[in-house]
């Protein structure tokens, strides 16, 4: 989860520590300007003459952060509002605080409500004017800001700057003045930064954290060991350029990569293509997992999989499973940080994989009609009010059996067609857990093909490869196994 660095130990201080945040490109995926500019327009203040200029410069910023010459240009913004009313511009702020406040990156909210939750002093540090940016520290919840000041004179700016310019070393100054002023413990204190032009700022405080970096900051934190996180993204799914690992998979997922499957997707439109949402699926196979990812791969949205522990704790597979945002789960210890780590990425607007078997079903068990699922998605759905839509899958056994230890890469010939079939939004009653799985289960079934709801005896050699090895156990094991309840162990 994001929100680790800020469960650290804060030491043995009795002052408050802080945690300190820069605004650009980092509290937002972008730069605050558009936003602003548009206020300050529709308060009057500024002509739409320079809007061209202005949306090449924004567009640059989003896309390398903070340079010298943009901000030598930033740092002529006193002059350049010589003569503003300061009345207006402060009533423009007040306007564009909400918008602003709508565009803080979800992982970024998250971080702050633990902060503020664990007894620290909230602070915006910004180079952006404090009259411009205050309102919105108040909207967020913040104890204080540490930005640049305009002088002022009979109610208007006069050009100059009153204090620090609070970028590079002067952002540092003026955060440790700040410090100084309010009795805090830099030491146990936390920032949060994109622009290594704040090497200074994260040098000075205990907690240093990278956020969405750009490129000289990259090498920094790598240098320096600094952890780098994006505020838009589960921790430990790292990006490049903006790109997480499952957008560049997205590239990949054309039918013609994979020769020995054939995809037969449908309901698509199902999955939402913006917004929160639960996806559960049945579970036949190892391949499932993919054949998921590449239906959901053509919605163009990157997806969060719970998956056991096994897969993450494996050398290699492990390290790609939590690059590409899945959570870990161990049912072993009864954990529910797997759900909360699913409730966080909920809150975040993202989508929610999951397969409720829990595990692929053995022997008898694998040819029931009817599923039985365990209760962490409708606990979910139950904690969340997101939807959860059902999943039914058909055919991934025939590429990928439970007795195998690869898939079957061979059969381009007359390869297998895994069918893949999206319904919509199941309907909950969100009270009974067990009614509400069994109605998940049943969507499931709904959506699967007629074969799927047959009662018929397995030969003994779908029997096998139904079991690891291909090895069948004796008849008490597969009676049990048949016999078994996933739903309520």
């Amino acid at each position: 989860m994001q929100t680790t660095q800020a469960t650290a130990d804060s030491g043995s201080s009795d002052r408050r520590a802080a945690a300190i945040f820069d605004l650009d490109r980092t509290l937002l995926i972008g730069a605050s300007g558009p936003i602003l500019s548009e206020a300050l327009r529709r308060a009057g203040v500024v002509s739409g003459s320079t809007q061209g200029i202005e949306s090449v410069m924004f567009k640059v910023f989003d896309l390398i952060g903070e340079t010298y010459p943009s901000m030598l240009v930033s740092r002529q913004g006193a002059r350049v509002a010589r003569g503003w009313p300061v009345d207006a511009v402060r009533e423009a702020a007040r306007w564009a605080a909400e918008p602003l406040a709508d565009a803080v990156l979800p992982y970024a909210r998250q971080l702050i409500d633990e902060h503020r939750a664990a007894g620290r002093l909230l602070v915006m540090a910004t180079t952006t004017p404090e009259d411009l940016i205050r309102p919105l520290a108040d909207r967020l919840g913040f104890d204080d800001v540490v930005a640049t000041r305009y002088g002022t004179e009979d109610g208007r700016y006069d050009g100059t700057i009153d204090g620090e310019f609070v970028w590079g070393r002067g952002k540092a100054r003026a955060v440790s003045q700040w410090v100084l002023d309010n009795d805090v413990d830099l030491l146990a204190s936390y920032a949060y930064s994109d622009s290594w032009y704040d090497t200074p700022l994260l040098s000075i405080v205990g907690h240093p954290t990278v956020v969405n970096p750009d490129p000289r900051m990259l090498g920094m934190a790598t240098v320096r060991r600094w952890p780098v996180v994006h505020f838009d993204v589960p921790a430990g799914v790292p990006k490049f350029v903006g790109i997480e690992p499952q957008q560049v998979l997205f590239m990949l997922a054309q039918p013609q990569l994979f020769p020995w499957v054939r995809f037969d997707l449908g309901g698509l439109d199902h999955i939402p293509a913006e917004g929160p949402a639960i996806l559960v699926g049945n579970h036949r196979s190892y391949l499932d997992p993919l054949a998921i990812g590449f239906t959901i791969a053509r919605r163009g949205r990157p997806v969060r999989f719970l998956g056991k522990k096994e897969v993450f704790d494996a050398p290699i597979v492990g390290e790609v499973a939590t690059a590409l945002g899945g959570i870990r789960v161990d049912r072993g210890t009864g954990s529910d940080a797997p759900l909360r780590a699913a409730e966080e990425a909920l809150a975040a607007g993202q989508l929610v994989a999951l397969m409720p078997q829990g595990t692929i079903p053995r022997g008898p068990a694998f040819f029931d009609p009817e599923l039985k699922g365990r209760w962490g998605a409708v606990r979910l759905a139950h904690a969340t009010g997101v939807p959860v839509i059902p999943i039914g899958l058909w055919g991934t056994e025939q590429v990928w059996p439970r007795s195998a230890k690869v898939p079957d890469l061979t059969n381009v010939l007359h390869p297998p067609t895994v069918r893949v079939r999206v319904g919509a939004p199941v309907p909950l009653g969100g009270e009974d857990v067990a009614a509400d799985t069994e109605a998940m289960m049943a969507a499931i079934v709904d959506l699967l093909p007629a074969a799927a709801r047959e009662v018929r005896t397995p030969t003994p050699e779908e029997l096998a490869r139904t079991y690891p090895g291909g090895v069948v156990p004796d008849g008490d094991d597969a009676e049990h196994e048949r016999d078994r309840r996933p739903g309520t162990d």
